[in-house]
C-alpha cells in the first residue's frame, strides 16, 4: 500500500515531506486537506488524523507520522538518503533543520500568510515588516553558508536542503527575492535540476488559484 500524506499545496512543511518523499524514490500518494475550508480545525481531523490540527501527516501501514521533519527522518530511515553520509554530517543535517524550523521555515510561513492569505484590510503592516527584517537575517546567514558550497551539508542533497527551501520555491510576495541572495538562488537552481524534483503545486494538491 502506498505511503499516504495529508497535505495542502499552500504548506510549505507539507512541502517538505512531499518533497523527501518524491526524491526518496518512495511509493506515495497525497491526501489533500481542505485548510482554508477549516478542516484541520474540525473535531474529526483532530480525533483521527493529529490532535495538534496540522500538516503534514503522514500514513504509512501502522506508522502515523507528524512534523515536517520527523517526516523527512522516516524517509531517510527507509531511502537510505538524505541523512548524512557520516555521523558528524547526520548532526550537521539536524542543526541546519532546527535552524531552519526555528528561524527560517517559521518567519517564512506567517510572513507569506499574513501578507496573501488574510483579507488585505487585516495584514498587520508593522508584524510583517518585524517579520521581514528577522527572515532577511536569516537569508544573509543561509546566502553566506552556500558561498562556494553546492549543498548545505556534504556533496549531495540532505534533509538540510530540503528542510531549508520549503517555502522558497513559493511565487507569492513574502519578503524573499532570488535575485538578491546569489548563492541561495545558485542552490535553489541546483535543487530544481534533480531528477523527480516538482514545485510544490505541482506536486500536491492545492493552490491560490483553484480558490480565485
Amino acid at each position: 500500500m502506498s505511503i499516504q500524506l495529508y497535505c495542502f499545496g499552500e504548506s510549505g512543511n507539507a512541502y517538505k515531506a512531499a518533497l523527501a518523499l518524491e526524491l526518496g524514490g518512495l511509493d506515495w500518494v497525497p491526501v489533500k486537506v481542505d485548510f482554508f475550508g477549516g478542516e484541520t480545525r474540525t473535531d474529526k481531523f483532530r480525533t483521527h488524523i493529529n490532535p495538534m490540527g496540522e500538516v503534514p501527516v503522514m500514513v504509512d501501514g501502522d506508522v502515523k507520522l507528524t512534523q515536517s521533519g520527523v517526516i523527512q527522518m522516516y524517509v531517510a530511515e527507509h531511502s537510505g538518503k538524505f541523512g548524512g553520509a557520516t555521523p558528524e554530517e547526520a548532526r550537521e543535517v539536524m542543526r541546519w533543520m532546527f535552524w531552519d524550523n526555528h528561524k527560517l521555515s517559521s518567519q517564512a510561513g506567517m510572513t507569506r500568510f499574513l501578507m496573501n492569505f488574510l483579507p488585505e484590510g487585516k495584514r498587520p503592516a508593522d508584524v510583517i515588516g518585524f517579520l521581514q527584517g528577522r527572515l532577511k537575517a536569516a537569508y544573509n546567514v543561509l546566502d553566506t553558508h552556500l558561498d562556494g558550497r553546492d549543498w548545505i551539508v556534504g556533496d549531495g542533497i540532505t534533509n538540510a536542503d530540503i528542510s531549508c527551501c520549503g517555502y522558497l520555491f513559493y511565487p507569492e510576495p513574502f519578503g524573499f527575492d532570488r535575485a538578491d541572495w546569489p548563492n541561495i538562488d545558485r542552490w535553489l537552481s541546483g535543487i530544481e535540476t534533480l531528477p523527480r524534483w516538482k514545485h510544490p503545486y505541482h506536486l500536491m494538491p492545492g493552490s491560490p488559484a483553484d480558490r480565485a
